[in-house]
């Protein structure tokens, strides 16, 4: 239910700072109201690592919704 900013960026990033650790801060964050999942709800986190390496997704076969990976993109691009 939250709109993307540099806020909310920050306080993610503090987040995983603090719970998780300083090595795992993201670089960056990219907002979306989407994710690419399977048809069983599994997040495709091969799909999302290509996507911001700028390689090939490869088989969507078995994803729920294709217009995520579009989302994705866009995101990544927009940056």
């Amino acid at each position: 239910g939250k709109t993307g900013s540099p806020e909310l960026e920050k306080e993610i990033r503090d987040h995983v700072r603090k719970t998780v650790g300083p090595l795992a801060s993201p670089e960056k964050t990219y907002f979306v109201t989407k994710l690419p999942k399977t048809r069983s709800g599994k997040i495709m986190r091969r799909v999302l690592k290509a996507i911001v390496a700028g390689n090939e997704v490869g088989d969507l076969s078995t994803i729920e919704d294709k217009s995520s990976v579009e989302m994705a993109k866009q995101a990544v691009a927009e940056g």
